[in-house]
């Protein structure tokens, strides 16, 4: 956990908004008081699950060629 007065908080918001969203908490103190700390969002940092919609989609076989003359024709066209 890193700590930093106001006036580095203020000048470098952006490096330690970054920090948060890693994961990392940043203490803001005042006179090397701390007095506030900025954390991350716990809402962002959810683990999204692989395949969860598996039995609900499928794609066709061939999804890598459909419409592909159409496409090409639309890139042609330009």
């Amino acid at each position: 956990m890193q700590i930093v007065n106001i006036h580095e908080a203020k000048t470098q918001l952006s490096r330690f908004i970054d920090k948060a969203s890693l994961g990392e908490s940043v203490i803001i103190a005042r006179a090397g008081k701390p007095v506030a700390r900025l954390v991350p969002l716990e809402s962002e940092r959810k683990v999204r699950t692989l395949g969860l919609g598996k039995a609900v989609f499928s794609l066709p076989a061939n999804f890598g060629e459909l419409h592909r003359e159409a496409i090409k024709a639309m890139f042609a066209s330009a």
